[in-house]
This record gives C-alpha cells, structure tokens and sequence, in this order.
C-alpha cells in the first residue's frame, strides 16, 4: 500500500540573526491511508514543527515531504488542522463556523452545506447549530472543532494536543468520542499529545521522538485484545500498561 504521508530524511533548521536551532534532523516516517498515529516526545522536541511541515506551513531545509506520492509543493491533497485552542469566533453561530473552512477555500455550495450540517446531526449537535460558542461546553465546542476541519473532506487530519485545554474528565470523554468520529470516517490522522496514556489509546501506532533536534527514536505497534475498540476502551487492555512502561521509558532513558 502506497503511503498516503511519507517523509525521507526530513530536516528543519530555524535561523534568527544570533543562530541557527536544529529543530528536526534526518526523519523519516510513512503514514498509510486510514491510519491514526500518535506523535509523543520531550517537550519542545518539535513535534509541532513536524505537523507545520506535513501541513505545507513550513519548508524543509532538506529531505522530502509527499503526500499520495506527490510532492507537498505541488499536491491538492486536502489537509486538516485543529489546533490546541478551539479557535471558534464567538459572533458567529456554531453552523456558521462549521461553515468557515469551506468559505476560505471557496467551496460553500448547497452539497457542502448540506454535509456540514449532516455531520453537525450525526455527532450530535445539530440542536446547538444556531447557539454561539460560549453557550457550548468545552468538550462541545471541541467537537464543533473537528466538524469544521471535516467539513471541507480532508484527506488527512493534524491534531495538534487538541485536548489539553480541557479538564480531565472531559478530556477522556472528548478523546473517546473524537476518536470514534475519525475512525467512522475513515480519516487518515496524526496526532501530537504530551498525553502517553492518550496516546496508546488512539493510536494504531506510537512514534517516539528523541530530543531536538529530533529523529524517529522507536515505533511502537499498539495491538489491544479487546473488542470493538474504542478509546475508553483501549485503556482497559491488559497491555496498556506494558506499552505505557514502555513508551515512558523510551522518553526518560538518556540517548
């Protein structure tokens, strides 16, 4: 299977007029079509920095970034982006910021409506469409969120720790419910998280980054014997708690 993300040997140098940071150096990765991968590390490693790059924000200073086997320089493959902030415009109603996306990429036909509006009902929220953000909950503002990215039919979705902004209980709740809506439409994902617990439980793989400037350090396949999974119920796998050791002492073993 063709990956649908795939860097070569990526680096990224950032350069003020005093220096030079390494931020990436030398990272390779693939992600295949309706895969959901989980991007873990130390802090300030550069795992934002790799979503910037996967999403076209940023440029390499070297190696090669493709998706569908195309360049990221010259490809019209769809990328969805939601942030740690839900980024919600409080004068707009919930529909009309699902609406958004579509707008700026000029594509607010009466079918897109109509699929915007679908997906408000099917996760839930079609009575809330006309409320404003601050009359929504954490959690459901969240979920607006990532119906607004979905709305414009990405190919692939970038979280960027779209859930640290939330208390925990709500934080496993919207996880749990995210991550069902991204398995039933069948999305490619890639998610950052500080979060290894969260990790695990979203993820059909777990990458760990090293330090910055950073590389791919170990992949870890998570494989649950549990039915029907969920990611509420990833958690009550009896491996969980091996993979968890086992990512945690990736991150703190000295290189």
């Amino acid at each position: 299977m063709t990956p649908i993300v795939e860097l070569k040997h990526v680096s990224m140098n950032y350069h003020t007029l005093k220096a030079e940071t390494k931020a990436i150096e030398n990272l390779s990765l693939s992600v295949h079509p309706g895969e959901f991968i989980s991007i873990v590390g130390p802090s300030g490693c550069g795992k934002s920095t790799l979503l910037s790059l996967i999403a076209g924000l940023l440029q390499p200073t070297s190696g090669e970034i493709s998706l569908h086997g195309k360049s990221s320089n010259n490809n019209d493959c769809t990328v969805g982006y939601m942030l740690q902030k839900d980024h919600l415009f409080e004068w707009r109603t919930i529909l009309n910021n699902v609406y958004l996306g579509l707008e700026i990429q000029n594509k607010l036909t009466e079918e897109n409506k109509k699929y915007a509006e679908d997906l408000l009902d099917l996760y839930g929220l079609k009575d809330f469409k006309n409320y404003l953000p601050s009359q929504l909950s954490g959690g459901m503002r969240q979920r607006v969120a990532l119906i607004r990215t979905l709305a414009v039919k990405p190919e692939i979705l970038l979280l960027d720790e779209p859930f640290s902004a939330l208390d925990y209980q709500t934080r496993l709740s919207v996880s749990d419910e995210i991550g069902m809506i991204i398995k039933n439409e069948n999305k490619t994902a890639i998610l950052v998280t500080h979060d290894i617990s969260e990790a695990i439980s979203m993820a059909d793989r777990v990458v760990v980054l090293t330090q910055r400037p950073a590389t791919v350090k170990t992949i870890f396949p998570i494989i649950l014997s549990i039915d029907h999974r969920t990611p509420l119920k990833s958690r009550e796998a009896p491996e969980f708690r091996h993979y968890f050791q086992a990512i945690w002492k990736e991150l703190n073993v000295d290189e």
